[in-house]
């Protein structure tokens, strides 16, 4: 895989469309399982096709953290079932992405209210184009935009909970958001963490690896040894994981924006396999020679 990347041309674009920006006609969705795994004291994580979603369910209801694809709708609504019988009243978004808010508009129209950064909401009500993954997506319908939106961060007590939920400025995108539960110790890191793989940065909507290194860095200020970490994807993490991740972007970053000052051009810098060190435990949707082209165009700006 790692060598189908050519400048003009991706040809392994379909599997990392099928991966981040499905349709519904790009999977087979009904031979999708939703896994369930505790991250903490009233805190899960579900995991199906897309972006990892966090639950926290109780007496006051759901309170839910992105929600995939609209088709398993039906199937993630039976594993958040499992875990209590209570509606769902709050889905927040950790940033605009489809496989991350592809349910927002059956669960809206459900009576969930949505929350996210104000710029998901400016995001999700106009039609964008991600130019690596070659996909236009939205605009959505009103009742899957977010209902309220904030600049900095909102906390909501809930389900005997706090719930810290605050943005990090131009990271993964501009409208990233991090979620943590106090008292569970437990932190959804959006797409800030991918625990298993290489990273989508989203460059043309406000994205960059400094900001991917700043913020995960943030967030290594806040959580201590024993948080958990729900990644936007990939297993449970924690701050190990978490640390091992930012070294990974510093060491590439580095790397890479030193072959760029000495004139190397893309393919030559893909050639010479910059990423080898990591490409073993990076297993993930994003191929090596793709994560390259990543940094390539962000630091070539």
């Amino acid at each position: 895989m790692r060598r189908f990347l050519k400048r003009q041309s991706c040809r392994w674009l379909p599997l990392a469309v099928t991966a981040l920006y499905s349709i519904a006609a790009a999977q087979d969705f009904d031979k999708v399982e939703i896994q369930t795994m505790q991250a903490g004291q009233g805190v899960f994580m579900l995991m199906g096709a897309g972006g990892n979603i966090g639950v926290c369910a109780g007496d006051d209801g759901v309170f839910l953290i992105d929600d995939q694809f609209a088709p398993l709708n039906g199937k993630i609504k039976a594993a958040v079932t499992e875990l209590g019988d209570k509606p769902i009243k709050f889905v927040v978004n950790t940033h605009w992405h489809g496989d991350h808010t592809g349910g927002n508009e059956l669960l809206g129209k459900a009576g969930a209210i949505i929350v996210a950064h104000e710029n998901v909401r400016k995001l999700l009500s106009a039609e964008q184009f991600v130019e690596f993954f070659n996909s236009k997506v939205g605009p959505y319908p009103e009742t899957a935009l977010p209902m309220v939106t904030f600049t900095d961060s909102v906390t909501f007590h809930f389900n005997n909970e706090e719930i810290s939920v605050f943005h990090v400025e131009a990271s993964h995108t501009d409208g990233d958001a991090v979620i943590y539960f106090k008292k569970a110790n437990v932190m959804h890191t959006g797409d800030l963490l991918f625990s298993d793989g290489y990273p989508f940065i989203d460059v043309a909507h406000g994205g960059s690896v400094d900001g991917m290194i700043r913020a995960t860095g943030q967030l290594l200020k806040i959580i201590d040894d024993q948080t958990r970490l729900i990644p936007g994807h990939g297993p449970l993490s924690d701050k190990e994981g978490l640390n091992a991740f930012r070294q990974m972007l510093i060491v590439l970053r580095d790397k890479i924006k030193g072959q760029i000052d000495s004139g190397l051009t893309l393919d030559q810098i893909i050639a010479s396999k910059p990423t080898a060190d990591f490409d073993e435990s990076r297993t993930g949707a994003i191929p090596a020679d793709g994560f390259v082209k990543i940094l390539y165009d962000d630091l070539t700006r």
